[in-house]
């Protein structure tokens, strides 16, 4: 596979998603990048703006091992990662798998559960596997996590720590959509059929495993010089020392980013990376790990706008 064949195939995955979803082609855009760089994506936004159901047509699309968890109050780590459950009739411990055990993971309103439950997925979003009764369980190269939360809600939730949101390669805002795609919405989903059933859509899997594998390691080939290196460098460095920022991006932040510049530019049919991948990406990638200063949250300034001044002070390479 080469970044040609990446391209044809993010396309194919596009126009699946897109028989089902109206719009949110930049959601879907950053799910491809966050799938080909193998890392995971908070999806923020309002209700009933399609985060959901983006994810459950992406992993359809995708044609993979898909579960889903509804993060609750009461939910425990034990009920995502599984159990090992004594048998009482054969006297040994069987393993129950919990819903963990897939490729793609939609963690639906991932704040709404104590910080515990929380915790049982920062194994698995890093080296993807699971530890429970001392043993570990792989979950797979392809794993990836996509969280979805709601912004405007204050009560009964629980915001994730930054060591887990540090693990997000992408946060992203889903917005409204505009005039004319909200008409097509209502014309597309306001009929007689029930909406919330993708297999009415005709979606077709245009991916496995195999061929999920040889997408990441077509873009792990991808070519990164020195210069686009440094840029990045320079960027994530300037999040630590900039006076409105409390806290900066992570070493972490800059090798992610490095890992979707080269995911970005496959997608473009590159093979290899220019500072405008970088430029594209940066807010998506960097807006979660930061933390404003005081002032900064007196002023009302909007830590996206604090990234993007940074993009454009940061010299890039030509």
């Amino acid at each position: 596979m080469n970044v040609d064949d990446v391209k044809a195939l993010a396309s194919a995955i596009r126009e699946e998603v897109a028989k089902a979803i109206t719009g949110q082609r930049d959601t879907v855009d950053l799910m491809l990048t966050a799938l080909f760089a193998g890392g995971h994506i908070l999806l923020e936004g309002p209700p009933g703006t399609a985060k959901t159901m983006t994810a459950r047509c992406f992993a359809q699309a995708l044609g993979v091992s898909y579960g889903r968890i509804q993060f609750t109050p009461d939910l425990m780590p034990g009920d995502i990662v599984g159990a090992n459950i004594y048998n009482f009739q054969t006297g040994q411990f069987t393993l129950t798998r919990g819903p963990i055990f897939c490729d793609l993971l939609l963690a639906d309103e991932i704040n709404r559960t104590p910080p515990k439950t929380q915790a049982a997925l920062l194994e698995a979003m890093q080296e993807h596997a699971v530890t429970f009764d001392g043993t570990t369980h792989s979950l797979g190269k392809n794993f990836m996590v996509v969280a979805t939360q709601n912004p405007i809600e204050h009560q009964g939730v629980y915001p994730l720590p930054e060591a887990q949101l540090d693990r997000f390669l992408f946060k992203h805002r889903v917005s409204y959509p505009d005039a004319p795609e909200e008409r097509a919405i209502i014309i597309h989903h306001g009929g007689g059929s029930a909406s919330h059933n993708i297999e009415q859509y005709g979606i077709k899997a245009q991916t496995d495993r195999k061929t999920l594998e040889a997408a990441l390691a077509t873009v792990g080939d991808v070519t990164l010089v020195d210069d686009v290196v440094g840029y990045i460098a320079a960027l994530v460095r300037g999040t630590r020392e900039s006076p409105d920022l409390e806290v900066g991006a992570s070493p972490r932040a800059g090798a992610m980013l490095a890992r979707a510049a080269r995911a970005r530019a496959a997608l473009d049919g590159r093979n290899y990376v220019i500072p405008d991948d970088v430029k594209a990406l940066a807010v998506p990638a960097l807006r979660h790990r930061v933390i404003l200063s005081p002032a900064a949250q007196i002023d009302g300034r909007l830590v996206e706008q604090i990234v993007s001044d940074l993009v454009d002070q940061t010299e890039a390479p030509r």
